[in-house]
């Protein structure tokens, strides 16, 4: 599926951070996919094991509640930087030039604000159950065979960090779209024409 949004490159300042982000935002969102294929073939020995030997996979479930930070939370921030989250842009999408620029800096500074305090709030959550003085480093762990806790727990505020600096580039790259009537390194909307063009030449590609 094509993405829903155009990312626009150039030699400047905000572009080369952007292209260096961009690189950490990959790596997360590939470790992400790699959490998903790794539940699958746990999946698949579990249950091997449960209909073949009568023994399924021990704490299967255990892992499944580590590894889903790394499926919900890693790919955020580069799903942001394509522009492929679920958007309402009735009102946006008749935007054009500076007021689009303006609309998209403000609902983004929204974001910004709430993805800070969910940094502090995660983060707190992470405090209270990371202890150096602890067994393993944990206060707390899974029900099953006794994994620890905080590893999961600390990927929301590091994931939620990448964000932030995202949606810090964003609003700086909205500003300066206020500002001189254009901008890279955010995502622009494309279209239903430009989306279908898109996911032809994505589809022509793979025959």
């Amino acid at each position: 599926m094509a993405t829903p949004s155009l990312v626009l490159l150039d030699d400047s300042a905000l572009s080369s951070l952007d292209r260096r982000l961009v690189v950490l935002e990959r790596f997360f969102a590939l470790l992400s996919g790699l959490a998903v294929f790794g539940l699958m073939v746990l999946a698949v020995v579990s249950v091997s094991g449960r209909n073949f030997m009568n023994m399924p996979l021990p704490g299967y479930v255990d892992w499944i509640e580590q590894a889903m930070p790394l499926i919900a939370f890693m790919g955020i921030s580069f799903v942001m930087r394509e522009g492929g989250h679920i958007r309402m842009d009735i009102l946006v999408g008749r935007l054009r030039g500076r007021w689009l620029y303006l609309a998209e800096m403000i609902t983004t500074s929204l974001i910004l604000v709430l993805m800070l305090l969910m940094v502090w709030g995660t983060w707190a959550h992470f405090e209270r159950s990371f202890d150096v003085a602890a067994p393993l480093w944990s206060r707390d762990s899974s029900m099953d065979i006794s994994l620890p806790i905080w590893p999961a727990k600390f990927l929301a505020p590091l994931a939620f960090s990448v964000l932030c600096l995202r949606l810090n580039l964003q609003v700086w790259a909205y500003g300066r779209g206020v500002i001189t009537g254009h901008t890279v390194a955010v995502p622009m909307i494309a279209d239903a024409a430009t989306q279908a063009e898109m996911e032809a030449d994505q589809l022509g590609g793979q025959n």
